[in-house]
């Protein structure tokens, strides 16, 4: 927006609150409030707080100083006390700073409350919302069907296992550990599974006896299947986890995680070690229950997922809940289909809070020096995400982990990690200035010589990339990572290893590496002709991860980044 635009916009139009605040504003304590505002124009589906412009029409820049230089704090505050994601943007005529404070839409079907009262804006008033405005909003929401009763369910089609840990999980969540004492009717009926003696869905799903299960709701179970390449169109292993979702998300977890599909890789800067996994269970877990949360159980399939090397795929039935898009996704508030589930998920610490798990989903994957989740492939039928196993930058998983053990605050969340990610890249499109600001004043990020508005990441992270790329002129670390991530632990032969590293490399390739290997003492083979087989030096083979990566490249590094170079 530029200053032209908003000296034209229209309170009640353009839904927007034009406060002069010269010096200062308040944040709370009263309904005229940073706060108070932000709740109104969100329940009005979105609008604009403008400080520093005066509300007589044509509007005239007065210039405001509230809240300056705070502006990424503020942003942070009035997530924490809403749980909405503001945008700030900060104008100047001439010496004038005008201050938008961007809100988003509330979530579709609910209000949002300042100290427990829904407000919506009259004139210059900000009042409690009237019945016909929040009767009108409340229906907007799709059914819960996880909270419509069950007809014929009963306590005895409930797994006793199943209850033994959601008591469990309760207890721990809630620190009240005399949970777990309670009967189950009692439990059933606080977390209103039972409500006047009749079972709903949300128990079925959560508890339900596999036989009840299959026979009321066969499609709220999960499949999950795994190929060994992505072009497979037929499955190499495939299992169907029918239990109730306390007991199904640990066994679908124990299958992505079987050791030969899930592999681990130490990563190592200076004296720590993080250990990385193709994929993270935090991720996994998170995007499942998602999944759970958010599907439409009206449809009758089920949530599939698919497991290859590279990637996992996780597939549910019914587009994104109303109002969510793929672009939208990590700034919209929204609402799951089945609620009453969710609510249960969340007090039970299964799942983060309401409109929180794609941002951990987000967060955590960038943070590991991995691609994006990707929603690409969702429609209006069906929601689509892909996580992808290939680790393509462990120099920025080693300089956001740095910052993270140096306890620092704050603590970067999915936006800062986001907009790191962005500088990196190059892209500096629709940058959050108060985020870059941040992340500036933390050493994170600098100008670009010569620049005013493109930055780069602090030169810590480029001497870490600098470690990753190759050693002297003989070897590309990418190369030796590959070939050591197929061999560690095994004896293969030259078609085996082609088979394997057919993505980085071709056979004449590999021979010609494999041979350099040889010279250095780091492959040694056994057997004659086609039957040679390769595998690591004694003081290698019992090495797994980045622990052996760094122990073959410390030791190439001493060779040929040494006296020795000169010599070869």
């Amino acid at each position: 927006m530029t200053i032209s635009e908003l000296k034209l916009l229209k309170e009640s139009e353009n839904k927007v609150e034009f406060k002069e605040a010269s010096n200062t504003y308040s944040y709370r304590g009263k309904r005229k409030s940073v706060l108070g505002y932000t709740v109104a124009l969100a329940n009005e589906k979105g609008g604009y707080l403008i400080f520093g412009v005066n509300d007589s029409y044509p509007h005239q820049i007065s210039g405001s100083k509230a809240f300056e230089g705070r502006e990424g704090g503020l942003e942070q505050d009035i997530y924490n006390d809403l749980g909405i994601r503001v945008q700030i943007e900060v104008l100047y005529e001439e010496s004038k700073r005008v201050m938008i404070i961007k809100v988003p839409s509330r979530p579709v079907g609910k209000t949002l409350l300042y100290e427990d009262i829904a407000l919506m804006r009259v004139g210059e008033e900000l009042v409690r919302m009237s019945d016909e405005v929040y009767f009108s909003i409340i229906q907007e929401q799709e059914p819960d069907f996880s909270a419509k009763i069950c007809k014929g369910l009963k306590l005895s089609h409930l797994d006793e296992s199943a209850i033994s840990r959601m008591k469990e999980s309760y207890a721990r969540k809630q620190k009240n550990s005399s949970f777990i004492e309670l009967s189950t009717e009692q439990v059933l009926s606080d977390l209103k599974l039972l409500v006047n003696g009749e079972l709903n869905y949300a128990a079925l799903v959560l508890l339900g006896k596999k036989e009840e299960i299959a026979t009321i709701l066969p499609q709220s179970k999960i499949v999950w299947e795994f190929r060994n390449n992505e072009g497979q169109i037929y499955f190499d292993t495939r299992e169907t986890v029918d239990d109730p979702i306390f007991i199904a998300i640990d066994k679908i977890w124990q299958l992505i995680n079987q050791p030969t599909l899930n592999r681990k890789h130490p990563i190592q800067s200076d004296a720590y070690i993080f250990d990385l996994f193709d994929f993270n269970e935090e991720v996994v877990r998170e995007a499942i229950l998602n999944a759970i949360a958010h599907r439409d159980y009206t449809i009758t399939s089920e949530i599939v997922v698919k497991q290859y090397p590279s990637q996992i795929i996780i597939n549910n039935p019914g587009g994104f809940p109303k109002g969510v898009t793929i672009e939208n996704i990590l700034t919209v508030s929204s609402t799951p289909r089945s609620r009453l589930m969710t609510e249960i998920l969340e007090k039970t610490g299964l799942v983060e809070r309401s409109g929180q798990g794609v941002d951990k989903i987000f967060s955590i994957t960038l943070s590991e020096g991995k691609t994006e989740p990707d929603y690409k492939n969702s429609d209006m039928y069906q929601v689509s995400l892909i996580l992808r196993s290939e680790i393509t930058d462990k120099a920025f998983h080693a300089f956001l982990n740095r910052y993270r053990i140096s306890h620092r605050e704050p603590q970067l969340g999915v936006e800062q990690i986001i907009t790191l990610c962005k500088i990196r890249e190059g892209i500096f499109q629709s940058l959050k200035m108060p985020i870059v600001i941040q992340l500036e004043k933390l050493g994170l990020i600098s100008k670009l010589a010569g620049h005013t508005n493109r930055y780069i990441l602090s030169e810590e992270y480029f001497h870490l990339k600098n470690e990753t790329l190759k050693i002297g002129k003989r070897y590309l670390i990418k190369e030796i990572e590959s070939l050591l991530i197929v061999l560690q632990g095994h004896n293969l032969k030259i078609g085996e290893l082609e088979n394997k590293l057919a993505l980085f490399l071709n056979r004449n390739q590999i021979k010609y590496f494999i041979s350099k290997l040889i010279v250095d003492n780091i492959i040694v083979t056994s057997g004659l002709g086609k039957g040679t087989k390769y595998f690591l030096a004694k003081e290698f083979n019992d090495l797994r991860g980045d622990v052996l990566l760094n122990r073959v490249l410390n030791y190439l590094r001493d060779i040929y980044e040494g006296s020795v170079e000169t010599n070869q």
